[in-house]
C-alpha cells in the first residue's frame, strides 16, 4: 500500500472516532509515523497555513512541501486514493462527491454528540450549524422509531403492540420533554443534550438489531424479550448519566427521561 509522503492530517484531539481512523491511516502504511498530529498542536512551522477554524469544522491536510492545505472529505480522498488508486476516478465523480460532502458535513458537523468526550479549556470548537443538528435529530428518530416498531411485535402478549405510529410519537415526544426541560434548565446546551439524548436511543435500537435478526431462525418466548430489552433501556440510562455529567448537567435530565419512559409505559397499558 503506498503511503503519502510529506503530508501531515490535523485531526481533533476531542474526537474519538478522528483519533481511530486517522491512527488506521498510519497503522495501515497509508500515512507515515509522523503523518498525523491534533489541530490543537499545530507545529508552528505550519500554524500560517492553517485556517484553524475550518480545519476544526472539517479534517485538513498539509502538503508541507509547497504549503497546499486540503480540508474535509478532499483530505481523506487524497490519502486513500493515494494508498488504493482503483478508487481515483471515483473520488473524481462530482456527484459522488458531493453526496460523500454532505455525509461527511453530516458527521462532522455532529460528532461531538455522536461519541462525547471532555472539551479541553481554550480549544477551537467545530461551528455549530443548526441545519445538520436538526438533520441528526430527524435521522435519529425515524430510525430509532422504526426499529423499536419492529421490536414491539416480539413484546406480544405482555405488552400492547398499540398503533403503527405510537413509537414514532414516543420518541418524537420525548425530544419535545426533554427540550422543554432543558430549554428552562441550561438553554446553552439544548441542542448539545438533545442530540446526545437521540445518540443514546439510537444506540440503544442498534442494540436491539441482533435479537431481532435472531427472532426470525430462533423462537424465544416473550419474557425474553423483554428482559432484553430492560437490559437494553438500563445501559441507555447509565449512558444518560454519563453524558450529562460531560455536559455538565447533573441529575435533573436523567430523572425527567427516567420519568417520561415511566409515564409512557403507564400509558401504554392503560390506553
Amino acid at each position: 500500500m503506498k503511503t503519502l509522503q510529506n503530508h501531515i492530517i490535523l485531526f481533533d484531539d476531542e474526537c474519538p472516532m478522528c483519533q481511530v481512523y486517522t491512527k488506521a491511516f498510519v497503522k495501515t502504511g497509508m500515512l507515515p509515523e509522523n503523518g498525523r498530529t491534533s489541530y490543537q498542536q499545530i507545529p508552528e512551522s505550519i500554524c500560517p497555513l492553517v485556517d484553524r477554524q475550518r480545519a476544526a469544522n472539517e479534517i485538513a491536510m498539509v502538503n508541507t512541501e509547497n504549503g497546499e492545505v486540503t480540508y474535509g472529505i478532499e483530505s481523506l480522498f487524497k490519502v486513500i486514493g493515494n494508498a488504493l488508486p482503483v478508487f481515483r476516478p471515483l473520488f473524481a465523480f462530482k456527484p459522488f462527491i458531493y453526496m460523500m460532502t454532505k455525509l461527511y458535513a453530516f458527521i462532522s458537523y455532529n460528532r461531538k454528540v455522536i461519541i462525547p468526550a471532555a472539551i479541553l479549556p481554550n480549544t477551537i470548537q467545530p461551528t455549530f450549524k443548526i441545519a445538520y443538528r436538526m438533520a441528526y435529530l430527524l435521522f435519529t428518530w425515524l430510525a430509532t422509531a422504526y426499529i423499536l416498531t419492529a421490536y414491539a411485535h416480539l413484546l406480544t402478549g405482555y405488552v400492547p403492540i398499540g398503533g403503527e405510529y405510537r413509537e414514532y410519537f414516543i420518541c418524537g415526544g420525548q425530544m419535545v420533554f426533554q427540550g422543554i426541560i432543558i430549554f428552562f434548565y441550561k438553554r446553552a446546551k439544548l441542542w448539545d443534550y438533545l442530540g446526545n439524548m437521540m445518540t443514546i436511543s439510537f444506540a440503544g435500537s442498534i442494540l436491539l438489531i441482533p435479537v431481532l435478526l435472531a427472532s426470525h431462525f430462533i423462537d424465544l418466548q416473550p419474557v425474553i424479550y423483554i428482559l432484553y430489552f430492560l437490559f437494553v433501556a438500563g445501559l441507555m440510562f447509565l449512558e444518560h448519566i454519563r453524558r450529562s455529567k460531560l455536559l455538565k448537567l447533573g441529575w435533573l435530565l436523567s430523572i425527567t427521561w427516567a420519568i417520561y419512559r415511566l409515564i409512557i409505559l403507564g400509558l401504554i397499558f392503560y390506553i
